[in-house]
């Protein structure tokens, strides 16, 4: 080593001898203390030194558990979804039908929990990704079943129903899509709906789960409903990848699920053999099932009949349907909002015929900017104060102001779309213009009232100023037809 290099070699070697001494040091301290410790309580009554000795047991009882705790942390526990009752579902499907919205399969999947209640068959239904051997599972729990295709609204054709009996209770097997196919989120979804319509969800898989795997299992055990794991396929593992699997499955999901099994469905399989002249021949033959522990705790839930399980097979339902009722009042709503901006859009294109300036505060701050925000307000359940509003109001009148010449020119290429408008006079011109400012108004402010359950002055400011500047060429039609329509009626 070059000589350059021999003081940091004697620092560094200084620094450990140090660092050595101080180790010794310390080691000899503690062993000091623990000999006095000793012998002070070697000179203590019996009764003293038992009380210290318990003492200090406990601390280090208390310490290695607080250790093994935080290298092995407890699984989180999946909190159960809060479910509507089928009071507030029934009431939430009459007021869609009174906005005119499609409920045609909420009503169908009320109809089919209603049916299922009153059949009091045993509903079991196999999910799991696709080459899971769900089918094959079936197929060995009720080797004589035969698959039914049973439609719901006319959307369950992927599901194939598989009815048998588990002592003297009716069974029902759905065989669900598998998920996780490519461009296979419509199947996925009807898996999804049928396992929340079941009492039981028996969840198959071929090996350790994956985190989408992971996910759904937590998500259908969030509904409270027995939930069944089943490693599927043993016999196709080696003995300890068998048993390291099986400890793997137990320890991470014995809080998800109610059972965590290892069977086998069975089946076929394929290889091929070497005869004594040295010719191949492809062989077939038959893997025994062994379905045994699964079919015990299936018949063990099936004794309690499917009347016990019945309420939580209802609440996964009704928070589905809950679910759906929830895009479907989005959408009356964004029809209605919708309705209310061509409203007051249209008004202000009247209004606006005898305006002199785009942008004036004739109607910007008149009653029909703070009807237009009001009427949102209460739509979206927002309430709204006139102090509010005014102040919203008072920041659109400086925006319009500041955008007055882009409304214009946008307004004038909205003439061009209609030949001949142009020749209307200057009022069309105005109204076209006061026409874009409440569209582009009446979009910002119900923007704004869904997405942030408030009216947001900046956003909503901004929201406005992104509007006004819109080209787009239906926009600009539909608008200037408001204008030519209103203007034609007025010359007859």
């Amino acid at each position: 080593m070059p000589k350059a290099s021999r003081p940091l070699r004697l620092l560094l070697i200084a620094v450990i001898a140090l660092a050595a001494a101080a180790l010794l040091w310390a080691l000899l301290g503690v062993l000091s203390g623990a000999i006095s410790l000793w012998q002070a309580l070697r000179d203590l009554p019996l009764w003293a030194q038992t009380g210290v000795y318990t003492l200090i047991a406990a601390a280090v009882i208390g310490m290695a558990w607080l250790a093994w705790r935080i290298l092995h942390p407890r699984p989180r526990k999946v909190a159960p979804v809060a479910a509507p009752t089928r009071v507030q579902i029934d009431q939430r499907v009459t007021r869609l039908n009174e906005r005119h919205a499609d409920t045609a399969a909420l009503q169908a999947e009320l109809e089919e929990l209603d049916r299922r209640a009153r059949s009091e068959e045993f509903h079991v239904a196999v999910f799991g990704e696709i080459s899971a051997g769900k089918s094959s599972l079936i197929r060995a729990l009720l080797p004589d079943a035969k698959a039914q295709a049973d439609v719901l609204g006319g959307t369950t054709r992927a599901v194939a129903h598989y009815r048998g009996a588990l002592g003297d209770t009716a069974l029902v097997f759905a065989d669900v899509p598998g998920t996780h196919e490519v461009a296979g989120a419509a199947r996925e979804q009807l898996a999804r709906d049928e396992a929340l319509r079941a009492h039981v969800v028996l969840y198959v898989c071929a090996g350790d789960l994956t985190r989408d795997q992971d996910t759904e299992l937590r998500w259908l055990r969030s509904f409270g409903k027995p939930l069944l794991l089943a490693l599927n396929k043993a016999d196709q593992f080696h003995d300890g990848e068998r048993n390291a699997l099986e400890r793997a499955l137990h320890e991470r999901y014995r809080d998800v699920t109610d059972a965590q099994l290892v069977v086998s469905a069975g089946g076929g399989e394929s290889f091929e053999r070497q005869l004594p002249d040295g010719r191949r021949e492809q062989v077939r033959r038959e893997r025994i099932p062994d379905v045994a522990p699964l079919h015990a705790w299936l018949q063990r839930l099936a004794t309690r009949g499917a009347s016990q399980l019945e309420p939580a097979r209802e609440a996964a339902v009704l928070t589905a349907i809950g679910a759906r009722a929830d895009a479907l009042e989005g959408a009356a709503r964004e029809r209605e909002a919708e309705a209310v901006v061509t409203k007051y859009t249209k008004r202000a294109v009247v209004g606006a015929l005898a305006a002199v300036l785009p942008g004036s505060d004739l109607v910007i701050q008149g009653v029909l900017a703070t009807a237009l925000v009001r009427e949102l307000g209460k739509l979206y359940a927002v309430p709204l104060r006139d102090l509010d509003i005014d102040g919203f109001l008072s920041q659109v009148r400086l925006t319009v102001r500041t955008s007055a010449s882009l409304v214009l020119a946008i307004a004038g290429n909205a003439l061009k779309a209609f030949p001949g408008l142009g020749t209307l006079g200057g009022g069309v011109l105005h109204a076209i213009a006061y026409g874009l400012i409440f569209d582009s108004l009446g979009h910002a402010v119900a923007g704004t009232l869904r997405d942030q359950r408030t009216l947001d002055n900046a956003a909503a400011t901004q929201s406005l100023a992104r509007l006004l500047a819109d080209t787009s060429a239906e926009r600009l039609r539909r608008i200037a037809a408001y204008a030519l329509q209103r203007e034609t009626d007025l010359d007859n």
